[in-house]
């Protein structure tokens, strides 16, 4: 049995002598390590020593530590490399003001304020102008569906005590104003239930904001678009394609998302909902860190590998269909689907999400998946947007 006693705020060590052999125990400020070799593979080490830690409140994972010494002969600097158990302590609560996510969140609303003095044609000519005009409602449908996204990925984390940052709003000043926002998971999940819940939650909240969002915009008064824009030589058409699900809501509010006049444009805040689906969709793609990948990996377990192992192929099929088929220029969105074929190959690269524990899921939440996934497929279109010639 090891001699080492654990810090008083750690599990003793002999509660887990049997899952790893400890050599020499340090402490670096908060931050506990175990040196040592495991007995056990990994996930047999993990299900054994993280529920210890964790009722001592801390998070543990398995790593390798670098030591050196110096030959006392030679006097050469040897260096050796060693597992061992780090432990650092949980913190569930906000620590204070955040503000980075502040920053960001005040970057992003400027941002998207701008986004919006573009969709609702308002000259810029001071700083100003940004609250002064409507560009607001498009600023406010974009980061309430965004935000509603990533607070119910926030909610499900605190629910099952897995440490989770807020949402970090990325603001980039073009005509959308953002590229999303994203939570930090900071804390291991305990099981496919919990991954299951905190992946579900983000999509599922965001897609009933997005309705809602879309809905009122249908329902707002249709925009202008001024004379000098259309008879612009340097004016820049984008066409939206619409999702299943947004042509279904146009036809139970009655109201169209096109019109036959070009000077007549649906109000910008059915973009904002736009987004929200689109943003829905690519969540929903089942691989690596997206939610679609968390889904599939609580659904399927480790056969989620193989369903990732599809997705880029996938994707690179449909940009090839549109542009050798359908005949689509590359920036229309060709290039938006072979990105997507890339950022998935890193994605399935970098894995899944892996829980402790691997019970499975019962048959509610596999019915709940599926529905999402259903979901998902409404908020999909093949040619979200192109560029044409004019009005």
């Amino acid at each position: 049995m090891e001699d080492f006693d654990a810090p008083a705020e750690g599990p003793p060590v002999a509660a887990f002598s049997s899952a790893f052999h400890v050599e020499e125990v340090r402490q670096d400020g908060d931050r506990l390590v175990y040196v040592g070799e495991p007995r056990v593979g990994q996930q047999a080490l993990e299900r054994e020593v993280w529920p210890l830690f964790r009722e001592h409140g801390y998070e543990v994972r398995l790593t390798t530590v670098k030591d050196s010494e110096t030959d006392p002969i030679s006097g050469v600097e040897l260096h050796q490399s060693r597992h061992a158990l780090v432990a650092d302590p949980r913190s569930m609560g906000i620590d204070g003001i955040p503000w980075t996510n502040v920053v960001m969140l005040l970057l992003t609303v400027l941002t998207t304020l701008f986004a919006g003095t573009i969709w609702y044609y308002e000259p810029l000519t001071s700083p100003l102008d940004l609250v002064t005009g409507d560009s607001w409602k498009f600023s406010v449908a974009v980061l309430s569906v965004l935000g509603i996204h990533e607070l119910g990925h926030y909610v499900l984390s605190r629910y099952h005590d897995v440490d989770a940052s807020l949402p970090y709003f990325i603001p980039v000043p073009t005509f959308i104003g953002t590229l999303g926002a994203v939570i930090r998971m900071k804390g291991r999940i305990p099981d496919r239930d919990a991954l299951f819940d905190i992946g579900v939650a983000g999509p599922l909240a965001g897609l009933v904001a997005a309705v809602v969002v879309s809905t009122v915009g249908l329902l707002m008064d249709p925009i202008s678009v001024p004379a000098s824009v259309q008879n612009s030589p340097d004016a820049i058409v984008i066409e939206f394609g619409y999702p299943p699900l947004l042509h279904g809501l146009s036809m139970l509010t009655g109201q169209p998302l096109t019109y036959s006049d070009p000077s007549t444009a649906v109000n910008p805040v059915v973009f904002g909902g736009w987004i929200g689906l689109f943003v829905t969709f690519l969540n929903l793609i089942p691989v690596g860190q997206l939610d679609g990948g968390h889904l599939v990996r609580a659904m399927a377990g480790e056969q989620a590998e193989r369903v990732a192992a599809f997705v880029p192929l996938a994707l690179f099929a449909l940009a090839g269909y549109l542009f050798f088929v359908q005949g689509l220029d590359i920036r229309d969105s060709v290039a938006i689907w072979t990105f997507w074929g890339f950022i998935t190959i890193g994605l399935a690269y970098a894995g899944h999400a892996t829980p402790i524990y691997e019970e499975p899921l019962d048959r509610k939440r596999m019915a709940v998946g599926l529905l999402t996934f259903a979901l998902g497929l409404l908020c999909f279109t093949p040619v979200p947007f192109q560029y044409v010639s004019g009005f």
